[in-house]
């Protein structure tokens, strides 16, 4: 089965791909779908339920099975390769694939919500909440591309300081947007 590291590794990498794209597209849905509460009721009404279709869709089809996917073949990788079980690095690694398991499900809760009709956040923190993904992505690519320790404390300040830049980001795109609507 270690022949086959390589191909469970592919098809680790597809599915991550194929899962972060619906964690992405899914939050841009969540703002989207909040927004329409500020339309006219009749626009309002036909949007949501048109938002609550396509989140649905996005999240049965394509989120939820590339999740999973990802997962089981992130296992069978380490089935064929215990020996990165015993690698400080995989750890730190496993520790933010946790967080972004967490983030699917919070995610998860949130499209439950939005289906019926509770609009606990406003547009601007679904923006920041986006981000989360973002970050949890880079952390693991450099954790996984750098294994090693010392790397990880300078790839940590690094994650801190481009968390920073991209909250930012966020909200000076957040006073453009506001300037514009004036």
């Amino acid at each position: 089965m270690n022949d086959y590291y390589q191909y469970f590794l592919a098809v680790h990498i597809i599915f991550v791909v194929s899962w972060m794209a619906g964690l992405f597209y899914g939050v841009r849905l969540f703002i989207y779908h909040t927004e329409a509460n500020d339309r006219p009721e009749l626009e309002k009404n036909i949007l949501q339920k048109e938002f609550t279709k396509i989140e649905g869709r996005l999240w049965n089809i394509i989120t939820i099975p590339a999740m999973c996917l990802t997962v089981l073949a992130g296992a069978t990788m380490l089935y064929t390769r215990p020996v990165l079980l015993e690698l400080p690095w995989m750890h730190v690694k496993l520790g933010f694939v946790a967080l972004l398991l967490l983030y699917h499900f919070i995610c998860q809760n949130i499209m439950k919500q939005l289906r019926n009709g509770i609009f606990k956040y406003s547009s601007n923190q679904l923006r920041l909440w986006n981000e989360v993904a973002t970050i949890l992505l880079v952390a693991i690519v450099f954790t996984v591309m750098l294994k090693s320790a010392v790397d990880w404390v300078y790839g940590l300040v690094g994650l801190i300081i481009f968390s920073a830049i991209i909250m930012m980001a966020v909200k000076i795109y957040k006073r453009y947007r506001e300037k514009k609507g004036e």
